[in-house]
């Protein structure tokens, strides 16, 4: 399997090469050159496997520069490290199903990607002898994945921006509170496009990138998606499995259009067990606005209780783009060119009718996201956080336009990670597991810098890992 980019501008290449790059080199995202087609039988058979085997499978047939018995390794280590051996379990709801997420190290649907790419990243590093300087932003969960995902790897420093004081308080502690000497956790004055794009800006940067062997791990990443993909074929099958479900409906919180595309992805995979995907988004609506109204323009990044959706410029949206321009990569750069002049990109008639066959769209504002945490638990006694009650409000106001097929909604974290809107919703904190409770008493260290590229060059530049582990020097 071979990968190219979004703006056409590179020879396709390996999935380990994709990994390495990250962004590509011509300032697009990598894609696959096609997408496998696995024939009935496949599928079916995969209704059988545990979530780590299915896991193997999938990743199986978009890489083939990783050995197989490697792949397993690799898969097998990533999801032991969470609470129950069904990774991502489902919850029956009243009419619909949740599907958890969080049950990684860190609580965050984030885990399920960075968890792998953690120990994809240190077994390249290990085989090419040299080292990775991890460079990211988040608005949230990203960050502690990520960190929690290299924490310690000798071969690997990462610098994870945050937008000073816009992420809550437990997930700024699961961060701050990570002090091995590999980590570094940078604090920026502004919002979290701001730190997307201070990152994006040093990614483009192509000698600064050679010089410190920048890595990506945001979702601009392939491998992120790919891991992804993974729990929208695990969880359709199971309930087509379980309860003779023939086509499922997910509903997606999502700012950064990343965990949407990866269910985009699974939808091309095992057509028609998936049918529609909603993307629900909350105050900070350009995804939602693209979809009903053919329009893509950036707006001012609202505040809210869901604070990792706060987000005005997706940054994988330009992936779906390339797909809905027919694969036409100088479109595609075209119009992302225009877009980061204008802040503005119209579709079509044609265009906005083929968006809407893809995707259905809903804005969540903050009043309706409390509802919707406070109606669950008086309903069924299931505690939510505002991520996923966005999600779950969404689903549950289109479900009656939607085709016949079942509704899951992603639970993407916690919610211990989000107590205060917790508590306004339902009257008391929801119960923190035992890791979470310990971070208050842990030291932090965190750089609080300005908006401004060159500073965090700067930074990078004095904290880089620039030589390879003593151990592996020739």
């Amino acid at each position: 399997m071979r990968y190219l980019s979004t703006r056409g501008l590179i020879d396709p290449i390996p999935f380990t090469e994709a990994v390495m790059m990250g962004l590509a080199q011509d300032g697009g995202l990598l894609l696959p050159v096609h997408y496998p087609r696995p024939d009935t039988k496949t599928i079916s058979r995969w209704g059988a496997l545990s979530y780590p085997e299915l896991a193997r499978e999938i990743m199986g047939l978009f890489l083939d520069d990783i050995p197989r018995e490697k792949l397993t390794e690799l898969v097998e280590s990533a999801y032991s490290a969470f609470d129950t051996p069904e990774v991502t379990p489902l919850v029956g709801m009243n009419g619909f199903s949740i599907l958890e997420l969080f049950h990684g190290p860190t609580f965050a649907f984030k885990d399920i990607a960075l968890q792998f790419l953690g120990n994809l990243f240190s077994l390249l590093l290990s085989q090419r002898k040299t080292t990775m300087n991890i460079l990211g932003a988040t608005s949230g969960d990203t960050g502690s994945a990520a960190i929690y995902g290299v924490k310690g790897k000798e071969n690997i420093h990462i610098f994870i921006l945050h937008p000073h004081g816009r992420v809550s308080e437990i997930q700024a502690l699961q961060m701050t509170t990570v002090t091995e000497r590999n980590v570094f956790n940078i604090a920026i004055r502004g919002t979290f496009d701001d730190c997307q794009a201070i990152v994006k800006s040093i990614f483009r940067d192509l000698d600064f990138k050679r010089q410190f062997r920048l890595g990506a791990i945001n979702s601009i990443n392939w491998a992120r998606i790919l891991a992804q993909v993974v729990y929208y074929v695990y969880a359709a099958l199971k309930l087509g499995r379980e309860q003779g479900a023939e086509t499922v409906h997910f509903s997606v919180p999502t700012g950064n259009f990343g965990d949407i595309f990866a269910g985009y992805v699974a939808r091309r995979l095992i057509r028609p067990r998936i049918g529609r995907l909603i993307l629900a988004t909350n105050e900070n609506n350009i995804l939602t606005r693209f979809v009903l109204e053919g329009r893509y323009v950036k707006g001012t990044v609202v505040p809210t209780i869901s604070p990792s959706m706060d987000i005005q410029v997706a940054s994988n949206f330009e992936r779906y783009l390339y797909h809905l321009y027919n694969e036409d990569p100088e479109r595609v750069r075209t119009a992302m060119e225009s877009f980061e002049k204008s802040g503005e990109i119209v579709f079509d008639r044609k265009e906005r009718a083929r968006i809407r066959e893809d995707f259905s769209s809903a804005t969540i504002d903050q009043a309706t996201t409390v509802a919707a945490i406070r109606d669950l638990y008086q309903e069924t006694g299931y505690v939510m956080d505002p991520h996923t009650a966005v999600g779950v409000a969404a689903g549950r106001r289109l479900a009656p336009e939607l085709p016949p097929g079942h509704l899951i909604c992603l639970a993407t974290a916690h919610p211990a990670k989000f107590p205060e809107s917790v508590k306004k919703a339902i009257g008391k904190e929801p119960e923190r597991p035992a890791a979470l409770k310990e971070l208050e008493k842990r030291p932090r260290r965190c750089e609080i810098l300005d908006a401004d590229a060159a500073a965090v060059k700067r930074y990078i530049e004095a904290h880089a890992v620039t030589a390879p582990p003593r151990d592996t020097a020739e």
